[in-house]
């Protein structure tokens, strides 16, 4: 059976499988990127793993795998394959479609953002299946986004397209890591929630998730932590959605599972903001943590695709 690579690479662990021609998962597997080690050993790490999915695919599929896609994250040159950047597995400009492809024998390899390749997923198969214009923003450690338009994620001119979580909405405000203050990521993200929550109820091990449920009981504080967020949130949102007109935006990562307690008043508050903007479809993601192993093996099976259009006769 036809099958590609897919492999979803994090700052802790490893998310792979091997994906069929529909987009179908046929094996997956995990694990964990030992970045401990450093940087040498986490890419020798990710070659291995391919290469033990590959050696399974041809034992359990009678064939080999045709390609490879891998989604990373930081900072990607996904069209020279490069990942140019990751402050959380240390790397930097590392040539990895060019290494994969050397270890797996040559077949063709797609390196693409973790993020971007997550909204891949999500606006072709998942959430966003239809719509012609979509912004996928998860809400976890930090805030990104993948603008999709027409089947594909716009990746920007320097590979920096969607970066969401760096809209200033609070002027003056939290200093963030990139330099500027009063970023997105420092009020809406789940970490910034966590954070927010553990300060207001006393508790160091509390997060984003324990407030959720303190809203949800009616806590006065829990609803002050969480309306700051929300606010912050839409304010963030608006901006994007004025300047992309996306037709269905979709909310994802840790803080989407809270459900209704997050979309309902994010709703309103985007709806609250709006003058001229058309209002977009306000869903959750669908795909949960199998975004990036899906998007991955999209990627791949577009090389696919693409090269075969290259080599039809004229």
């Amino acid at each position: 059976m036809r099958h590609v690579i897919a492999l979803d690479v994090g700052g802790t662990g490893m998310k792979a499988a091997l994906a069929g021609p529909n987009g179908e998962l046929l094996h997956r597997a995990r694990r964990a990127t030992g970045r401990e080690r450093g940087p040498d050993a986490v890419v020798d790490g990710i070659l291995d793993f391919a290469a033990e999915l590959q050696a399974y695919g041809e034992q359990h599929f009678g064939e080999p795998a045709d390609a490879a896609g891998v989604a990373v994250p930081g900072i990607v040159d996904d069209t020279n394959g490069v990942a140019t950047y990751a402050a959380n597995l240390g790397w930097r400009d590392v040539p990895l479609r060019d290494l994969m492809t050397k270890r797996l024998g040559g077949i063709p390899v797609a390196l693409g953002h973790d993020v971007r390749t997550g909204g891949l997923a999500e606006g072709r198969i998942g959430a966003g299946r239809g719509a012609d214009r979509f912004l996928f923003v998860p809400l976890g450690t930090g805030i990104a986004g993948a603008i999709g338009i027409d089947g594909r994620v716009e990746a920007g001119a320097h590979g920096f397209a969607g970066e969401i979580g760096h809209i200033v909405v609070r002027h003056d405000g939290t200093p963030c890591p990139c330099g500027q203050r009063g970023c997105l990521e420092r009020y809406a993200s789940a970490a910034a929630v966590s954070e927010a929550w553990a300060a207001a109820c006393g508790d160091p091990g509390a997060d984003a998730a324990d407030c959720a449920r303190a809203v949800a009981s009616g806590d006065p504080n829990a609803v002050r932590v969480w309306s700051e967020a929300v606010d912050a949130l839409a304010d963030g949102l608006v901006t994007a959605l004025t300047l992309l007109d996306p037709r269905t935006l979709i909310i994802g990562g840790g803080l989407a599972e809270a459900g209704e307690t997050l979309f309902s008043p994010l709703r309103d508050a985007v709806r609250r903001r709006v003058t001229f903007q058309k209002l977009p479809t306000i869903v959750p993601a669908a795909l949960g943590d199998t975004a990036g192993c899906l998007g991955a093996g999209l990627l791949a099976w577009d090389l696919l695709n693409h090269s075969d259009r290259m080599e039809e006769p004229t």
